[in-house]
């Protein structure tokens, strides 16, 4: 085996040491690797400290007051206005494509009965109904709400 290969095959088998995936044979072959060459051991134990260190490690919450002011910025509302949007547009194509996909399936299916095809139509149709109702309730809901600017 080059030196190359030894090197990068001893980093597999420390990163599989510290992230506990080394097999009985593996582990074995590991820990002569450490043995025999200090440097390594002195790496793997920087390694496990490090592994220490960042499975302790928290994000700081921001403070209530931060996001407040974060919404009050008209930039950030109108960045997430035209995600949401943009979002919406290419899943409402995506889903759109795909029903016509899936009814133009059925609908070429010399195998299903006359009552399943209208079946599975009005099943998709329903489906298709309910979605767009639910979507301008919670619209109207949301542009009406009078409690909106209420902290919960």
């Amino acid at each position: 085996m080059s030196s190359a290969s030894n090197r990068e095959h001893m980093e597999k088998l420390m990163m599989g040491a510290l992230d506990g995936e080394l097999t009985g044979k593996e582990q074995a072959e590991f820990n002569q690797m450490l043995s025999k060459d200090p440097s390594m051991k002195e790496e793997f134990e920087k390694y496990k400290k490090l592994v220490k260190v960042t499975k302790t490690m928290k994000l700081k919450a921001p403070a209530p007051e931060v996001w407040e002011n974060y919404w009050l910025d008209v930039y950030n509302r109108i960045e997430r206005g035209i995600g949401w949007l943009v979002f919406s547009v290419g899943l409402v194509i995506l889903l759109t494509y795909g029903s016509f996909k899936v009814v133009e399936a059925v609908i070429n299916d010399p195998g299903l009965a006359i009552i399943i095809k209208v079946g599975i139509l009005l099943t998709i149709g329903g489906l298709a109904i309910l979605f767009v109702s639910v979507a301008r309730e919670k619209y109207f809901t949301r542009k009406h709400d009078p409690y909106k600017e209420i902290i919960r």
